[in-house]
C-alpha cells in the first residue's frame, strides 16, 4: 500500500481513538479523576477564632495531608453567615470553593431574611454534615426541679412566669425555648442576650430561671454542680453527657441541633463530591479527631450527601415553623 495512505490511515486511527477518549472522559468525568491539582480554599462564614475555626482546622490539616493539596480556610463573615455562604453559591462548581456551612445561614436565615442571595436546596451540593452540636437545658443547682418532667410540670403551673436566657434573638438557644411552646404549649418568658457569658452569669445568680446553652459551655458548671442539666436538644443522648434525656423523648420530633458541615457550589460533579465525603469520613474516625471533637462537646457524624440534603430540607421546614409561630424577623 502507499506509505501516504498508510500514514493517513493511522492518522485517521488515532483521531478516531483521541475522540473516543474524550466522549469517555465527558461520561466518566476526568476533572473528578485528576482532583486536585490546585489549592482548595474553604469558606468560613463566621469570624476567625470562633467555634467554626475550632471545628474546622483539625479537619482541614488532615484533609490536606490526604489529598495531597493544601486546604486553607478563608473567613468571610458578616450577616449571621449569609454573605460568606452566598459567596460559596456564586462560586465556580469545580471543588476549589468549598462551605464550612453552619445550620444559621442554611437552615434558619431562610425564615427570618428576606431576599436571601441563595437558595440553600438549589444552589448548593450537599457533601457531608461533620458534627452534631447539642445545646443542653440548664438551671441552677437550687431550682426546685430534679428533672425535665418536674420543669414541664412547674412551667404548666406558672404560665408566662418562669424565664429562659439566649445569646440573642434569633439565635438557636432562642429558638429551642419557643420550639418549647410549639411542641409542648409551655409558655416562658424570654430574655435575650449579647453572649453566652452573661446568660450564664444571670442564670448562677438567679436572674433568669433556664437557659440553652452549647454544652461545650456547660459541662464545666454541670460537673463542678453550680448548675443542674435537664436535657439535651439533640435526637439523640449526648456523648457528653449520656445520662441525660432528649427532649424529644418527651416531645417526639424536637430538635435544635447546630451542626457543621460541608457544601460545594451546585453543579459541582458528582465524584468529588463524594471523593471529598469519603475523606471526611475516614478523618472523623480517627482517635485524636473523635477525641477533639468530644471534648468540645461535638459528636462526629460524617453523613452521606444524601443523608445531609434530608437533613437540610427537615430543618428547613422545622424553622419555618417556628420563625413562623414567633413571628420573627431578622430586623428585631
Amino acid at each position: 500500500m502507499n506509505p501516504l495512505l498508510l500514514r493517513l490511515k493511522a492518522i485517521h486511527h488515532w483521531g478516531f481513538m483521541l475522540l473516543a477518549f474524550a466522549l469517555l472522559c465527558i461520561g466518566k468525568d476526568c476533572t473528578a479523576q485528576s482532583y486536585p491539582n490546585k489549592p482548595i480554599k474553604v469558606i468560613n462564614p463566621w469570624t476567625a477564632g470562633g467555634p467554626a475555626d475550632i471545628v474546622a482546622r483539625p479537619i482541614l490539616n488532615k484533609l490536606s495531608e490526604r489529598l495531597g493539596q493544601a486546604v486553607v480556610m478563608e473567613n468571610k463573615a458578616g450577616a449571621n453567615g449569609v454573605i460568606g455562604s452566598a459567596y460559596v453559591a456564586k462560586a465556580a462548581p469545580d471543588g476549589y470553593t468549598l462551605l464550612f456551612s453552619h445550620v444559621g445561614p442554611i437552615a434558619i436565615s431562610p425564615s427570618m431574611q428576606k431576599d436571601m442571595p441563595y437558595n440553600s436546596i438549589t444552589d448548593f451540593e450537599p457533601i457531608t454534615q461533620v458534627v452534631s452540636a447539642p445545646t443542653v437545658l440548664l438551671v441552677r443547682s437550687d431550682f426546685p426541679v430534679k428533672n425535665f418532667d418536674e420543669l414541664i410540670a412547674l412551667i404548666k403551673s406558672k404560665p408566662g412566669k418562669l424565664s429562659y436566657g439566649s445569646v440573642g434573638l434569633g439565635s438557636t438557644t432562642h429558638l429551642a425555648g419557643e420550639m418549647l411552646h410549639l411542641f409542648g404549649g409551655l409558655e416562658l418568658l424570654h430574655i435575650p442576650y449579647k453572649g453566652a457569658a452573661p446568660v450564664i452569669t444571670d442564670l448562677l445568680g438567679g436572674q433568669i430561671d433556664m437557659a440553652f446553652i452549647n454544652i461545650s459551655g456547660a459541662i464545666s458548671y454541670i460537673d463542678s454542680g453550680k448548675l443542674k442539666g435537664l436535657a439535651v436538644t439533640t435526637l439523640k443522648r449526648s456523648t457528653l453527657l449520656p445520662n441525660l434525656p432528649t427532649v424529644a423523648e418527651t416531645y417526639p420530633g424536637f430538635e435544635v441541633n447546630s451542626w457543621y458541615g460541608f457544601m460545594a457550589p451546585a453543579g459541582t460533579p458528582k465524584a468529588i463530591v463524594n471523593r471529598i465525603q469519603q475523606e471526611v469520613a475516614t478523618i472523623l474516625k480517627m482517635p485524636d479527631i473523635v477525641q477533639a471533637l468530644k471534648a468540645g462537646g461535638l459528636d462526629p457524624e460524617a453523613s452521606s450527601p444524601e443523608q445531609y440534603a434530608i437533613k437540610i430540607k427537615d430543618d428547613l421546614t422545622r424553622w419555618s415553623a417556628v420563625v413562623k409561630s414567633t413571628g420573627l424577623t431578622a430586623s428585631q
